[in-house]
């Protein structure tokens, strides 16, 4: 966890652009998946580690403030995802092997939340299983 201090805040905000991607696979975000991310951040992701934002804040909320604001201004969905792609494949080793179980099991937690996983947000959990391996 030590590296992640040092990419800080852009760790989750894009952790944040990747929750908006799978929430936004099916081009629509449902309330339900947005209380599933909200629940999954208080529950596990708060305790990932001690970041904190300069207002003294946990840094695990840019997840959800990162998240809101792209539905505010109605993002697109793959293009969230190829953001997150790249900061992956630029920090790689950021990416605990306990984190990458934390990112699947958020990614299919909202997928699952509203009437089950669709083929999209199959072929988006697909795609995000192989660049996590």
């Amino acid at each position: 966890m030590e590296n992640i201090k040092k990419v800080g805040k852009k760790f989750y905000e894009n952790l944040g652009k990747l929750f908006y991607a799978v929430a936004m696979a099916d081009t629509r975000i449902h309330r339900q998946e947005i209380d599933k991310l909200r629940a999954f951040i208080r529950k596990y992701w708060l305790e990932v580690d001690e970041l904190e934002d300069e207002y003294g804040t946990d840094a695990a909320f840019q997840i959800e403030s990162v998240f809101d604001w792209l539905v505010d201004n109605e993002r697109d969905g793959d293009e969230c995802f190829e953001e997150f792609r790249e900061f992956y494949k630029d920090n790689a080793s950021i990416f605990s092997p306990f984190i990458k179980v934390l990112i699947m099991d958020t990614a299919n937690a909202i997928s699952n939340s509203f009437a089950g996983k669709n083929k999209a947000e199959l072929v988006l959990l697909g795609k995000l299983e192989i660049l996590l391996k």
